[in-house]
């Protein structure tokens, strides 16, 4: 099976996005999650789906749950990007000791003494 070649995306997690087709045209969220191997985003509350799910300790008798389901990401227009965490950053570089330029010292080089014709 050949290697499915990941793309590059124009939305990332957490941005904020419009769903501009499909049967959910015009719900924002952000989102959750990016699948570039299936070209598939996760928007929150959008496109919502009912999971089955089978008995286990959280759930003794088991459940029908809901969530999120993903939908291409074609059908998706980036409104706001996410904002990073710059204090974070800062701080980082804060704590590095800066980098000090130092200039190296020029090292002049002693003229070669001059070969004399030997005389014979």
């Amino acid at each position: 099976m050949p290697a499915i070649p990941l793309i590059k995306t124009h939305v990332h997690a957490g941005d904020l996005v419009k769903v501009i087709s499909g049967n959910h045209r015009g719900s924002e969220g952000k989102i959750l999650q990016v699948n570039r191997t299936k070209h598939q985003v996760v928007i929150e509350g959008v496109r919502m789906i009912k999971k089955h799910v089978k008995r286990s300790q959280e759930q003794p008798n088991g459940a029908i749950i809901e969530r999120e389901g993903p939908i291409n990401i074609s059908n998706v227009k980036l409104l706001e990007k996410a904002v990073k965490n710059v204090a974070s950053s800062k701080a980082k570089n804060e704590k590095a000791p800066a980098a000090k330029k130092v200039a190296k010292a020029k090292v002049e080089k002693a003229p070669k003494a001059s070969k004399a014709p030997k005389a014979e």
